[in-house]
């Protein structure tokens, strides 16, 4: 098996010049029902954040990257506790941008903007079904169909292939968290 810690130089690359493969739009189950439900987005920002905060998806990326092997616990969200999926992301999004997410995958489904599987880039935040519930599971994509995520007990922090069996029949929708 190969090293994961070895492909992180060789994926920042990639991640530069990625560009997303698929042409499907996934789009979330009643999309309508969780916009409506959705507080705006800006409303969330705290007031210290810049605006040039909201174009630090690179730095999400490589800050998510850097917690490869960390140690998956449930409910935890520290690199010190380990992580489960949404205590990821909502590490990573206030560590680089101060933006404080929801705790639950569920809650952070609702903030930002519908992103089609084919438009995807890094920092979107994707969604499967895990289960046997839409959005049990949220990862950050890294670019060509890759996303880093805290899977669950007995594991740790890694990078998966979207385009596997699992994942695909799982998949449930993309976000993009930004300020308009």
């Amino acid at each position: 098996m190969t090293n994961l810690r070895t492909l992180v130089p060789a994926l920042l690359v990639a991640l530069a010049t990625a560009t997303a493969h698929a042409n499907e739009v996934v789009a979330f189950d009643d999309a309508d029902a969780a916009r409506a439900q959705a507080p705006a987005f800006s409303a969330l920002l705290p007031a210290a954040v810049p605006a040039a905060a909201l174009d630090r998806m690179p730095e999400v990326v490589e800050r998510a990257l850097g917690l490869i092997g960390i140690r998956y616990k449930r409910g935890a969200a520290s690199v010190e506790a380990g992580f489960d999926c949404s205590g990821l992301v909502a590490y990573v999004f206030d560590a680089v941008m101060g933006l404080h997410l929801p705790r639950t995958t569920y809650e952070i489904a609702r903030l930002g903007t519908d992103v089609a599987k084919g438009d995807l880039k890094p920092g979107d935040l994707v969604f499967f079904n895990t289960m046997r519930r839409s959005f049990s599971h949220v990862g950050i994509y890294l670019g060509d169909n890759k996303f880093v995520h805290a899977p669950r007990t007995g594991y740790k922090v890694r990078i998966e292939d979207m385009t596997g069996p699992y994942w695909t029949a799982r998949f449930n929708g993309a976000r993009r968290i930004e300020g308009n």
